[in-house]
């Protein structure tokens, strides 16, 4: 019987999502530790993408099969979730189809950035914001930031902002890539100026949302000009966007199954 899962998780301790080589903690080891433990057995775990080292999660999806087990769905949530560490939950757990693959299914994967504006950083937002101080007391400018991210929707090559696997054979893949959203909103919060940035594609890029949340913020504060932004794009060159935001304020928010063909997937989380 094949399972599906929806994973949320605290990257911090992590290495990244993806089981490494060693005894280096990944997100992906410690769950398959873990069914391994219960089950009693053996079992291969997949997932739906990676996740960098510190990057977070609340819709990532996974997939693994337990043919001898024998009780029901519910009693496995709970074994799972009061086994695994506190930085790591199945949030919901279902049966599905023999064959069903979390990464080849995948229609698309929605990121959400979230960015801290303030003078003095503020500890409770540490481990999930980018804390920026404003420049000589001028805020980021978010009309631009979405001017700048709205060029990014649609079908390009996304060579600028992020490097291909490489296939079987050691060559690189296609860096095209289909955007579905990309926006900025402001959210009110008690601690002061929050951004969000939203962004849906079909599939990602190594390093892709990172460069391009650096890129954006670099256009907000002025650093970088609208026409610099698109040209330095358009030149699919990976060279022109070399600065990275910092990991801990990326999470990877849902991954869409949605046979119906409707883009984007919006808001839906967990949507399985």
């Amino acid at each position: 019987m094949r399972y599906k899962a929806i994973v949320a998780y605290d990257g911090s301790a992590y290495q990244g999502f993806q089981k490494l080589a060693g005894t280096q903690p990944s997100v992906l080891g410690t769950i398959t530790r873990v069914i391994e433990q219960i089950n009693g057995a053996e079992v291969k775990v997949l997932g739906a993408g990676r996740t960098d080292a510190g990057v977070h999660a609340t819709g990532q999806v996974i997939a693994f099969d337990l043919p001898t087990w024998k009780h029901n769905v519910e009693t496995l949530l709970q074994a799972l979730n009061a086994t695994l560490p506190t930085d790591i939950a199945i949030l919901r757990l279902e049966h599905t189809q023999p064959d069903f693959h979390p990464r080849f299914e995948a229609r698309s994967r929605t990121y959400r950035y979230l960015v801290y504006e303030a003078p003095i950083r503020h500890p409770l937002l540490a481990g999930t914001h980018w804390h920026i101080r404003p420049f000589q007391g001028q805020v980021l400018d978010v009309d631009k930031m979405n001017a700048a991210a709205a060029q990014l929707i649609g079908t390009h090559d996304f060579a600028s902002v992020g490097t291909p696997p490489e296939d079987h054979n050691g060559g690189s893949k296609s860096s095209v890539r289909e955007m579905f959203r990309s926006e900025w909103r402001e959210q009110p919060h008690e601690l002061g100026r929050v951004i969000a940035y939203t962004i849906e594609a079909n599939a990602f890029l190594y390093h892709m949302v990172r460069t391009i949340v650096h890129a954006l913020v670099d256009v907000g504060a002025a650093r970088l000009t609208l026409d610099s932004f698109e040209e330095n794009f358009q030149a699919r060159d990976r060279s022109r966007f070399r600065r990275l935001a910092p990991a801990h304020g990326l999470t990877l928010i849902s991954v869409s199954y949605d046979d119906s063909g409707t883009t984007p997937a919006g808001e839906k989380q967990h949507d399985i």
